[in-house]
């Protein structure tokens, strides 16, 4: 999978820091200080997760405590932008 851009993003992680892959976000100013990315899958990664039924999600916690995460295939689920 690799992160993608999307409509309501509105900053980019690692965005200068060649070592990283630019990570495009949306920051939600709420009281947990919610981040949103959208990744793509490729063709052969889409019939794995359609066979298998999983994904598998890898964290750099630089040996902290982990912070909640969710993995949605509906953005609906995820977030409502407040206009």
């Amino acid at each position: 999978m690799i992160p993608t851009t999307f409509k309501d993003q509105n900053c980019v992680f690692a965005e200068n820091q060649p070592e990283y892959q630019p990570l495009p976000a949306l920051k939600i100013n709420d009281k947990y200080g919610s981040v949103i990315t959208c990744w793509k899958m490729s063709f052969k990664e889409r019939i794995r997760a359609f066979i298998t039924g999983k994904i598998w999600i890898s964290e750099a916690s630089f040996n902290k405590p982990l912070t909640p995460i969710s993995a949605m295939a509906d953005k609906k689920d995820i977030y409502t932008i407040k206009k």
